[in-house]
């Protein structure tokens, strides 16, 4: 495959994609552009894995991609607020979250860069699938993650072999200290890493063929970091390009209240990220104070027509009995995206009439320990 497009989205400066390299010299975040895309006719005699789509996903060769045949979850329909959700199960991935989608591309990148070993920092879910496919890989691992993630996220991650480090103190803190450990090891962040979202952008195309090559007319997404919300631009903006859709779908950002600085930023129109004291959520998945990508991800809402909504802790358990009681089980994280897709239609933003599509993006027993107790409230 002809080699992608390397740059920095802050300076415009060019890199070589075959060369590690995790962060531009200006500080500012890098993204890759595929230079190709696949077509609609290849599609049905392919797997049905997320690299059905090759031509899209930005490494150069085949024999480095590091994958457990993951991909095409289902797509259900689930009566919610009034208004039938298309719910994307992509909690049914080998990790149990839709951080699959782009640990698999992201380490194949890692492998494809012939790194021994990486370290990276995550809440949980991205750690999970990071160490699962390093594992997959044979790259060595480390792991920083919050002292408070959930006791089965850290099974998880130490069962995959990898090296996990506690951090006390809030999210931001297992960044510094990750970021700290990086001057001696690649640091193969989920979000500094422009390849995982090409990975997390795999939804879009999946979605976009289970409605019969058709785009939804909303997406509703829980942003922290944004890996979900930019997938869905990217992948529903190279499905644009290739005239495969005529429009982009609206896509909506959802946020907990109590960590809400790009709901900040939007709703007072800042030209930067504000400075905020996040307060403890149950969404410990979005729990971000300091979005790297930000600037991307106000450009990829406002280009759909979309917003950013925040939502309160309290509206969620209830909705994790409702959901579980039709049969999805769903880490709280999760729930935060239904929740603003209820507010949403009280607010006249998405119709009744409108086809919504939602990611369940963790699975509920990768936070059964805080389920319990909140299916008790």
């Amino acid at each position: 495959m002809s080699e992608a497009e390397f740059a920095c989205i802050d300076c415009g400066e060019n890199y070589p994609p075959n060369l590690p390299r995790w962060r531009c010299g200006c500080g500012g975040p890098l993204e890759v552009e595929p230079n190709a895309v696949f077509t609609r006719e290849s599609l049905a005699s392919r797997p049905t894995t997320l690299w059905r789509y090759r031509e899209a996903i930005p490494i150069q060769d085949d024999s480095n991609i590091v994958t457990m045949d993951e991909g095409m979850t289902p797509l259900v329909s689930i009566a919610h607020s009034g208004m039938e959700i298309l719910c994307k199960l992509d909690f049914l991935f080998p990790t149990g979250s839709f951080k699959d989608r782009g640990a698999t591309v992201l380490m194949s990148k890692m492998k494809e860069w012939g790194l021994a070993q990486v370290l990276m920092d995550s809440s949980g879910n991205a750690a999970a699938a990071v160490a699962a496919y390093a594992a997959r890989a044979g790259i060595e691992c480390d792991i920083y993650a919050p002292a408070s993630t959930s006791q089965a996220k850290c099974a998880q991650i130490t069962a995959y072999g990898a090296r996990l480090h506690k951090i006390p103190g809030p999210r931001a803190a297992s960044t510094a200290v990750a970021m700290e450990a990086a001057k001696e090891r690649f640091y193969a962040s989920h979000f500094w890493n422009p390849w995982f979202n090409h990975g997390t952008k795999t939804w879009a195309f999946e979605v976009w063929e289970q409605l019969g090559f058709t785009a939804p007319n909303a997406v509703v997404a829980p942003t922290g970091h944004g890996s979900a919300l930019l997938g869905a631009y990217l992948g529903f903006s190279e499905l644009l390009r290739a005239g495969y859709i005529s429009e982009l779908p609206k896509i909506f950002a959802a946020q907990a209240a109590r960590c809400a600085p790009m709901v900040q930023m939007w709703e007072e129109n800042l030209e930067a990220v504000p400075e905020i004291t996040p307060e403890e959520t149950i969404a410990e998945g979005i729990s971000i104070a300091a979005p790297v990508r930000w600037k991307q991800m106000i450009e990829a809402v406002r280009e759909s027509g979309g917003c950013f909504i925040s939502v309160e802790d309290e509206t969620i358990p209830p909705l994790l009995r409702e959901f579980g009681a039709k049969g999805v089980l769903m880490e709280p994280t999760s729930a935060v995206a239904f929740a603003a897709a209820g507010l949403l239609r009280e607010q006249g933003k998405i119709s009744q009439s409108e086809s919504v599509v939602v990611p369940v993006t963790g699975h509920g027993l990768k936070a059964a320990d805080k389920l319990e107790k909140l299916m008790s409230v």
